[in-house]
């Protein structure tokens, strides 16, 4: 996603309820995000699907990694030789 620009990417509700389609070529052309406000406050964003997936694919991931980092933290690890041992025994069955 690229970052935000200010000036171009944060508009009033009243303005994309009457061009909401300009705003959806230019979230898709751009890759940037709308942010959306209502009485000068955010209250939405409108982002590309495709955007949106990768966000959530990153999100996916991070949180893997924090799974196992409180994992490793609270001695639940599996040392780099364990692990493989274990690996090659199932790909060898």
């Amino acid at each position: 996603m690229q970052r935000l620009k200010i000036d171009q990417d944060i508009k009033p509700l009243s303005e994309v309820r009457t061009g909401i389609a300009a705003f959806i070529k230019q979230v898709h052309d751009t890759k940037r995000p709308v942010i959306i406000t209502q009485h000068g406050k955010g209250v939405a964003v409108l982002l590309d699907a495709r955007e949106y997936e990768a966000m959530q694919e990153k999100l996916e991931l991070l949180t893997d990694v924090q799974v196992s980092i409180n994992q490793i933290e609270n001695g639940k690890g599996v040392d780099h030789m364990k692990a493989k041992e274990k690996l090659l025994s199932r790909i060898k069955k």
